[in-house]
Parts: C-alpha cells; sequence; structure tokens
C-alpha cells in the first residue's frame, strides 16, 4: 500500500505582502504545479510575522506547530520538508528541531537541502543574478545584500563574493547587514574600483524590512545613505531572490531529489 505523502513548505515569512504574492506565493504554485498528486502544506517560522499579517491583514498563516497538528490530523504518514531558508544555518536547524519535536512517532520525515547547499547551487544562483542584472559598465559597481549568521554557514558569502572574482566580476561584492562582511568592508572594496554608480541588490527570498529599510531606506545608516554620503549615486532594485525563475527552479530541483530518495 503506497503512504500517504505531503509536502511542506517552510518560510521565515514577511509583512511585505506585494513582495510575499512575487516570491513564497510563487514558489507555492510551482511547487504545486510540479507535484499535482501531492498534497502541499506551508509554514513560517517568524510569530512575529505571522501575528503582524493576522492582526494587519487577517491573513492567516501556520506556524510550524499548527502546520504539523494539521498534517497528523490529515493522516499523512510521509512529510517531504523544503525549507525556503538560503543557508544550512541556525534558522535551518531550529526548523529542523520544531518539526521533530511535532511529528507523531508514525510520520516519516524527509528533509530537503536549502538554496545553498552545494557549490553547484551557488553557482547557479550567481547565474541567475549575473542574467538579470549584467551588463554593468566600468563605472559601475553592484552589491549584494545578505542576512548573515553567526552560524559557520556565514562562510557561504565569502564563498560567493570569491566566486565572482573568479568569474571576471571585480566590480560586484556579496556582503551582509548582520555578519561579516558588512557595510564597512563593502565600502571599502568598492573605493579601489572605479565606480561612480552603485547598484544595491537584496541577497534574500523576499524584498521585506531589510531590503526596504536597511538598504534602500532614507535614514543616514542605510546602506543608500551610505553609499550616496561617499558620493555615488545609488540606485536600488528592491526584488527578492524569490521573483527570479531560475532561483525558485533550484528549490524544485532540491524538491524532486527528496521526492525521488524516498
Amino acid at each position: 500500500m503506497t503512504q500517504k505523502k505531503a509536502i511542506l513548505l517552510v518560510s521565515f515569512g514577511t509583512s511585505y505582502l506585494e513582495s510575499k504574492e512575487k516570491t513564497i506565493d510563487r514558489l507555492l504554485a510551482d511547487v504545486a504545479e510540479t507535484f499535482p498528486d501531492i498534497p502541499l502544506y506551508q509554514a513560517w517560522t517568524s510569530n512575529i510575522i505571522i501575528k503582524i499579517l493576522r492582526t494587519r491583514s487577517g491573513l492567516y498563516i501556520p506556524t510550524l506547530p499548527e502546520a504539523m497538528e494539521t498534517i497528523a490530523a490529515d493522516g499523512v504518514e510521509h512529510l517531504i520538508i523544503q525549507p525556503t531558508h538560503f543557508l544550512n544555518g541556525l534558522e535551518n536547524d531550529e526548523m529542523i528541531r520544531t518539526i521533530q519535536a511535532h511529528a507523531p512517532d508514525h510520520l516519516q520525515l524527509a528533509f530537503c537541502d536549502p538554496l545553498l547547499t552545494t557549490t553547484e547551487d551557488h553557482r547557479e544562483v550567481l547565474d541567475c543574478l549575473l542574467s538579470e542584472y549584467l551588463p554593468l559598465s566600468s563605472e559601475e559597481a553592484m552589491v549584494f545584500m545578505g542576512h548573515g549568521t553567526t552560524h559557520h554557514a556565514n562562510s557561504v558569502y565569502a564563498a560567493l563574493d570569491y566566486m565572482l572574482k573568479e568569474t571576471a566580476h571585480p566590480n560586484i561584492f556579496m556582503g551582509t547587514v548582520e555578519a561579516y562582511p558588512g557595510l564597512d568592508t563593502l565600502i571599502a572594496q568598492v573605493k579601489k574600483t572605479s565606480a561612480k554608480r552603485v547598484h544595491l541588490v537584496p541577497f534574500m527570498l523576499v524584498a521585506g524590512d531589510h531590503a526596504n529599510n536597511d538598504m534602500a531606506g532614507n535614514h543616514k545608516d542605510s546602506w543608500k545613505s551610505r553609499f550616496e554620503a561617499c558620493g555615488y549615486e545609488v540606485i536600488c532594485h528592491l526584488k527578492g531572490l524569490g521573483e527570479l525563475q531560475g532561483v525558485r527552479n533550484i528549490y524544485l530541483k532540491h524538491l524532486k531529489r527528496g521526492t525521488m530518495d524516498q
């Protein structure tokens, strides 16, 4: 007898509904189209954002424990989990612990990879970004704003920056808002180029609070203001990586691999 399978798509979440529709919702639709015969559930891990949306917009997105309760009640026997996290870091580790803690004994769990798990993943993501934003002139630089983490997986950002330089893109930089390399390091690196204009791009699934405020905000400490204070013309691109079909395809590839392995 075939076991009853289901897919659970797990995201941190966002309070920016327009970006949600262009990213998380698009990925949900892609998964549903790719696996039409497998029931699909979703959950967000940010209780703060979930509460904001329920209060402000009447939008109900289940927490992980709530989703797991529904999944168990629906009689699912084999659950395939695809996180939209970028890294095998703190958020992903906590997601795994939470799901395991709320899974009934009979439920078989299969965890698929976050976006940036293998070197191949790294190169494919960069290819998607370069296809989207190139070409740049010699007087332009591009700076990607990642989130950053205290977890050792933060080294992925440095690896991505190295890959950019290896592939002859000396004017493109990868940094983080909450870890290393940070804004001071990025400004110092851009100053070594001949750039007069700087493009700022969120290296995040959604263009949410970090992108709109920390990156593109008008306050003096935003990335936009700091680069402008250094004399650069700044162009902000408020587009999450989840808007790129090529990036969503990487998640689908991970999910396909997870379903085939079971």
